[in-house]
């Protein structure tokens, strides 16, 4: 496992050693021990979740204001552009974002720490998004960015004749000027 760092510090993508022959492939897609060896972090997943997405689906920006979970998060089918931006007022990259392309192919995860809202657009014809967090889903606590919140400037991967599925709940999302972040 190989941990790369991106261009905010706490953000990491985790590549795994892939074995593969004429017969497929095989790889850890998490031992806890490599991961804190690989990250430096010791990370207590409690929960594991799986969503299915159409292409052009636009997921996110999600995060919990109590109960902040840190996401390992990959692709085991088709391919998305994910994305986390950093919500920590008193952080040096509060409001800057990270953009990764996580394919079946490139087997490639990432880190997502709490404190981040995190979100995915859906590059594929479908994806199936697999994701390790930290503590447990609180819908009383969840809150959304918006995803095309100029004060962040996302540079998402979407023609310009393109609208992205979002959710209801997702268009009512708060631009990070308003929204409630991390001290």
């Amino acid at each position: 496992m190989k941990a790369i760092p991106t261009s905010i510090p706490d953000v990491v993508i985790i590549e795994p050693k892939v074995f593969g022959d004429s017969r497929g492939f095989f790889f850890e897609s998490f031992n806890r021990k490599s991961f804190s060896q690989a990250t430096g972090l010791d990370v207590n997943f409690v929960q594991d979740n799986h969503s299915r997405s159409a292409k052009g689906v636009l997921r996110g920006l999600h995060y919990q204001i109590r109960q902040p979970q840190g996401k390992l998060v990959r692709v085991v089918r088709g391919a998305v552009f994910d994305v986390s931006v950093d919500i920590r007022k008193s952080s040096p990259t509060f409001g800057r974002w990270v953009g990764v392309e996580l394919t079946e192919d490139n087997h490639r995860q990432v880190w997502v720490p709490p404190g981040f809202a995190h979100g995915f657009y859906v590059l594929s014809d479908s994806a199936d998004f697999l994701y390790k967090t930290s503590d447990y889903y609180s819908p009383d606590f969840e809150r959304s960015l918006a995803w095309n919140d100029p004060g962040i400037a996302i540079s998402w991967p979407i023609d310009r004749d393109t609208q992205p599925i979002v959710s209801a709940k997702d268009t009512q999302a708060a631009r990070i000027a308003d929204a409630e972040v991390f001290a």
